[in-house]
């Protein structure tokens, strides 16, 4: 339920400033193409989702300017993902909000609480996976 009131107060969020047009899966692709551009195939893997998924949603984030595709410079027969301007604009907004609902859930438990339920929840979602972080991927 925690998680779910974070997306919602986040779309909130981003509703009022304009973003309307954000899906909550956009997010799964905006933090995989954060560091650099990636292949349909690398997000297929990433988001552990069917390569029709992946292409529905990238078609959906190309439709309204989040991200554009390219030949994928290692393989031509490839496709390449990148953030547009517009997508790093909604990123950025995205980490902000993110910020704004962190210090709101500081100051009803406090920094230190907020420390501790991070560091646990990264505990035990190494502990489910070999001591590693698995990759960015969606609920469901």
């Amino acid at each position: 339920m925690s998680y779910q009131l974070l997306i919602d107060d986040l779309h909130e969020r981003l509703a009022a400033c304009g973003w309307t047009d954000v899906r909550p899966a956009f997010g799964f692709v905006l933090l995989s193409l954060r560091d650099r551009p990636a292949s349909m195939r690398d997000l297929t893997a990433t988001l552990g989702t069917t390569k029709q998924a992946v292409s529905k949603l990238i078609d959906a984030m190309v439709a309204v300017g989040y991200v554009d595709r390219s030949i994928d410079p290692g393989d031509s027969r490839a496709k390449q993902v990148q953030l547009t301007p517009r997508g790093r604009e909604l990123l950025a907004t995205v980490e902000q909000i993110y910020a704004e609902l962190e210090a709101g859930w500081e100051s009803t438990i406090g920094r230190s609480q907020v420390d501790a339920i991070r560091r646990d929840l990264e505990t035990v979602v190494r502990a489910a996976h070999g001591g590693q972080l698995p990759a960015i991927r969606p609920v469901g």
